[in-house]
């Protein structure tokens, strides 16, 4: 299956500037095979695999599909735990010319209906049943009403007796074929890196159902290479997969970047700041991928009675992390934060080294990725004038190649040469990018911008303060106000004044103060993305408009 937008020049191009190769992921578990076979490469609560035994069992799972009669470029919707096998079975379909669809746990029927009647999807990877839901139970309902969905792959080592037809173990299967490798056959079937979708993904979009992104395998080995640039990563390093692996925070650390070098990946299964914290301490961890949530969770525990000595870094991603959270996680945790930019749907911009300074790392989203061209626009559509703020728009070779068989709604948000915005109002300082805010969510004040972001950021600061979103809400006089939504810390109190005596002595000007201020016992966020739904936020506003 051929990719939606991406022409012959550009590839060329990116070819030729040196950013894309024709290596695919399984090419590192092969080549890490020979030059670590004995080195451990994944681990869960169940499974310890060196990379030897992980290339062995990928290539055993891809045969066992090639020989099961699943065409090549045929869909499959991976719905994995943190797991070894959900990694294998991910490494597995690329080998065996399959296009995977890597789903979150969490996602239910309505949203893998939409998923199903998209993609025709034949195969369905899943565990029995996880977090005590049924999974199996549900797929047996998708099958009577998606004919395409005909075999059905468990984690689990046995089926049960209700399980329908063509359902089989996948460690069972992975055992059955291990020497019976028909290496000609899966040769046969790699990927075109350039031009092949390899890869789907699913957007965390604030309105309906997911919406679904082809990649080809090219943009996505050149984002890891980038990564692993940035945060110095080694074959000595060992990663934990504390977000789920199918999102960007743990994934892109995890399954994509971490064999690339040969470094060893850990997986937790379900969330738990304890077991996290053994896990991180016991395995000897050096990077972890986590969501803002998982920090906050893991910093209310005693955290200095583990020895995390070896933790590096910590790859935070998928909601806003505040600059005072990161900066009591790098004191307790003894390692850096490192934060990045890039969405599922346009791909990645930019990121912070590991080597920069804490005020960069905390505050920023980094430099531009190798290979990224930039340019900022105001409302006019011209590009603004140094240092000053505006939208971002950029064209590179970290981006997908659009939005699953839909041309239109593909070239809605990529024009002829590949330029996009993650309509983010940023500006460049010291080199890096400061995000001020999103384009839709700028407040306008009688005719003033204030970017949300900025405000936020300044009231992070504040003692009381857990978590911050700053949405607009009409008035007839000034067009819109700031209203702020607060979480507060345990214990802790907060009234309109004294948020009002606290922005001030921040010397900021008075018209970014929020008039308004509203309690919550949590913010909503978007699906597993972490980010926060402002939206929802928005909507409560127009619900309660006389609150104080």
């Amino acid at each position: 299956m051929k990719t939606l937008r991406y022409t012959q020049a550009m590839v060329d191009e990116f070819v030729h500037d040196g950013y894309w190769t024709d290596e695919t992921f399984f090419d590192s578990y092969d080549r890490n095979a020979r030059e670590l076979p004995d080195k451990e490469a994944l681990v869960d609560s169940q499974h310890r695999v060196t990379w030897r035994q992980a290339r062995d069992l990928v290539d055993a799972i891809a045969t066992a599909w090639v020989q099961a009669g699943i065409a090549k470029s045929a869909r499959i919707v991976i719905q994995a735990p943190n797991s070894v096998y959900g990694f294998l079975a991910r490494a597995a379909a690329e080998r065996a010319g399959l296009i995977s669809m890597t789903a979150f746990a969490t996602l239910r029927q309505n949203e893998l209906e939409d998923i199903l009647e998209k993609t025709q999807a034949e195969v369905a990877v899943i565990p029995a049943v996880f977090r005590g839901f049924d999974y199996l139970s549900m797929y047996q309902d998708l099958m009577t009403r998606f004919p395409s969905l005909r075999k059905i792959y468990l984690f689990d080592d046995e089926v049960p007796s209700n399980a329908p037809t063509g359902t089989e173990s996948l460690t069972r299967t992975a055992q059955a074929f291990l020497g019976k490798v028909d290496s000609a056959a899966l040769e046969s079937r790699r990927f075109d890196p350039f031009f092949d979708v390899a890869l789907l993904t699913t957007t965390s979009g604030t309105t309906g159902l997911p919406k679904l992104v082809e990649w080809p395998l090219a943009p996505r080995v050149c984002t890891s290479k980038g990564r692993i640039d940035l945060w110095q990563l080694t074959q000595q390093d060992v990663t934990m997969a504390i977000a789920p692996h199918a999102g960007g925070a743990a994934g892109t650390l995890t399954y994509f970047a971490a064999p690339l070098c040969g470094a060893k990946t850990v997986m937790l299964e379900d969330f738990n700041p304890e077991r996290a914290l053994e896990t991180m301490a016991r395995e000897k961890v050096t990077a972890i991928g986590v969501v803002p949530t998982h920090l906050v969770r893991m910093l209310e525990k005693n955290v200095e009675a583990y020895d995390l000595s070896s933790l590096r870094f910590i790859r935070s991603a998928g909601g806003y992390l505040s600059p005072q959270l990161a900066q009591e996680a790098e004191a307790r945790f003894g390692a850096v934060i490192t934060s990045d930019l890039g969405t599922q749907d346009k791909g990645s911009v930019s990121g912070c080294k590991i080597s920069d300074p804490g005020e960069l790392r905390r505050l920023t989203v980094g430099q531009m990725l190798p290979g990224n061209k930039v340019r900022l626009l105001g409302p006019d559509g011209h590009e603004v004038p140094p240092n000053e703020p505006g939208v971002l728009w950029f064209r590179g070779p970290h981006s997908p190649a659009g939005y699953y068989r839909d041309p239109t709604m593909t070239a809605e948000v990529f024009d002829t040469e590949g330029w996009c915005t993650t309509e983010d109002v940023v500006k460049f300082d010291q080199g890096c990018l400061w995000i001020l805010g999103r384009q839709k969510d700028v407040i306008i004040r009688g005719g003033q911008n204030i970017y949300p972001a900025e405000v936020e950021g300044l009231m992070n600061e504040h003692p009381s303060i857990a978590a911050v979103a700053v949405v607009a809400m009409p008035d007839a006089e000034y067009g819109e106000r700031a209203c702020a939504f607060v979480v507060l810390r345990k214990g802790r109190s907060l009234t309109l004044d004294e948020l009002r005596i606290f922005l001030s002595s921040k010397r900021v000007a008075k018209y970014k103060w929020p008039e308004r201020l509203e309690f919550s016992e949590q913010m909503p966020t978007v699906g597993d993305s972490g980010k926060v739904d402002k939206k929802v936020l928005r909507a409560r506003l127009v619900e309660t408009p006389q609150a104080a």
